[in-house]
């Protein structure tokens, strides 16, 4: 088992139909391709999203910041692609070590692709991978009330819920309430 993350890791995840490919200015073309097309459907979801934040420098700039975050042990960016088509994507950041050994979870689908168990699966696999390998003890999630997929998805996986936080984050601009979710890791 490692404990922290290395460059020298491989974290590319292969599943029957997804890649799961480690975030890197390689595919800043495809990513900037899945927001634009995704905009309108992930914009509930995620915190207000400015102008530029749909151009390629600015994700150039955000992949080039995600696999330095990735270099330094501090989280884990996958692209979900589907052969070369970014179709979604499993982060798990704010690794945290120490007596904790803990992170946060987020992901986001295709429009066209929810409800056939790609995300279920890419989670499957990751999860496997920063339980095994990483070594981490607990992972977290948080989904807004109103999002069933999410509560189904997270809740098909194990993660049981821990609470309810009023106003927890700022998405699309306004403070939302979610509901708190953990896995454990049974092996650590």
């Amino acid at each position: 088992m490692t404990s922290m993350l290395s460059p020298r890791l491989d974290h590319r995840l292969v599943t029957q139909r997804l890649t799961l490919e480690p975030v890197s200015v390689e595919f800043t073309y495809q990513l900037l391709e899945y927001q634009l097309d995704n905009r309108l459907h992930l914009q509930p979801w995620e915190p207000a999203r400015r102008g530029d934040f749909f151009t390629l420098d600015t994700l150039t700039a955000r992949a080039r910041a995600m696999a330095d975050s990735m270099a330094a042990g501090n989280a884990l960016h996958w692209l979900l692609l589907e052969g070369d088509t970014v179709v979604g994507e499993c982060n798990f950041t704010n690794i945290v070590r120490g007596p904790f050994l803990a992170c946060h979870l987020g992901y986001s689908i295709d429009h066209r692709r929810q409800g056939k168990g790609l995300m279920r699966e890419a989670l499957t696999v990751s999860i496997d991978y920063v339980f095994e390998r990483i070594g981490l003890h607990r992972i977290m999630a948080s989904y807004r009330p109103e999002n069933a997929r999410s509560a189904r998805l997270l809740h098909s996986l194990g993660f049981e819920r821990e609470g309810y936080a009023r106003a927890y984050l700022k998405i699309n601009g306004a403070w939302a309430d979610h509901v708190l979710t953990a896995l454990i890791n049974p092996a650590v």
